[in-house]
């Protein structure tokens, strides 16, 4: 072979080595490249059993999310712990935007009681999707008509005269109880707290005789007030209730000025990325916004309030400093 020849098949030979090298640089280039979130499925870890109120609301938004994003969002129940396995497993989970939850009033309250070290700070918030005030309600056979007379009637007779129900103890509506009569100038004390696994039983237990009055969100006695087996004689909200438009607030009819409420918040672990917030805010007040949301929530007497990320994790965090003082002055917390 000639000399000429040989340059030139070196020539060639270098000029196939470059062109192999820059592929490979563009093909290690598009490896580093991260995908656009969310680029697979979404998980929504809600903290409570099948079928309750929680469940409901994370299965709408799963599906108003999957709508909105456009990869599937599917809902896991976690539960156990009085709602510490699913809230630990939010806040334990990847925080790359793929695992988020259903983060609910108990976050402000857990901790208080010795169940957990959680607390609001241990997770990135997207955003407020509900409130339910609480409410107080009788059997339709009791002797109150209204929430004055109950309370006049507290502070006059002896101790354990009466029971109340509605949760747990410690629970949300143990705490909208406890706070109610300490803000009266009533201890505590006089009206012993029958635990319960929830409104449901609390309510059957005072239409039964069991109870005497149950502090709980009225939207959950909706079904035994409809049928006349209830009596709702007020709303521990800022506002009367557009399902109840009849029944007062419990300072319009007492005079007491207390309110307390239910709350979910939409959440993932602390330290999410800037951009996946930029993604999931958004697009959480686009499902709040949503038609479907309004008619889901306002078919089942849940109360909608939005907060964006920022208002939200302060609401959270006023929640729990003013939780803790009332429920260390009723002896609640530990």
């Amino acid at each position: 072979m000639s000399i000429k020849s040989n340059q030139k098949h070196s020539s060639l030979t270098k000029i196939l080595i470059a062109s192999f090298m820059a592929i490979g640089m563009i093909v290690v280039s598009f490896g580093t490249v991260q995908a656009a979130y969310p680029d697979r499925p979404i998980t929504i870890i809600v903290p409570w059993g099948a079928g309750g109120g929680t469940d409901a609301v994370g299965r709408i938004f799963a599906n108003l999310l999957e709508q909105d994003l456009g990869v599937p969002v599917s809902v896991v129940n976690r539960t156990g712990g009085s709602g510490v396995v699913g809230h630990s497993a939010i806040a334990k989970a990847k925080p790359d935007g793929y695992t988020i939850g259903i983060a609910t009033v108990e976050t402000a309250m857990m901790h208080w009681v010795g169940l957990t070290d959680l607390t609001y700070a241990d997770y990135t918030i997207f955003g407020q999707v509900n409130l339910d005030p609480g409410g107080l309600m009788v059997g339709i056979d009791s002797p109150y008509k209204d929430a004055k007379s109950l309370l006049e009637d507290i502070k006059a007779k002896p101790e354990k005269t009466f029971k109340a129900s509605g949760t747990g103890q410690g629970g949300i509506w143990h705490l909208g109880m406890a706070g109610w009569l300490l803000t009266a100038g009533v201890d505590v004390a006089k009206v012993p707290w029958v635990p319960s696994q929830g409104s449901a039983p609390a309510l059957k237990d005072m239409v039964a005789g069991g109870v005497d009055f149950v502090t709980s969100s009225l939207a959950e006695g909706r079904a035994l007030i409809e049928a006349g087996k209830v009596r709702p004689l007020a709303n521990m909200g800022d506002e009367r209730l557009g399902l109840f438009p009849d029944v007062p607030t419990i300072k319009e009819a007492t005079g007491v000025d207390w309110t307390v409420g239910a709350w979910r918040l939409v959440a993932g672990p602390k330290g999410t990325p800037q951009e996946v917030m930029d993604v999931l805010e958004p697009a959480i007040k686009r499902a709040y916004d949503n038609p479907e949301y309004k008619k889901f929530m306002d078919g089942r007497g849940f109360g909608m309030v939005y907060r964006n990320a920022k208002d939200a994790a302060a609401f959270a965090e006023k929640n729990d400093v003013d939780f803790g003082k009332v429920m260390k002055a009723a002896g609640i917390a530990k």
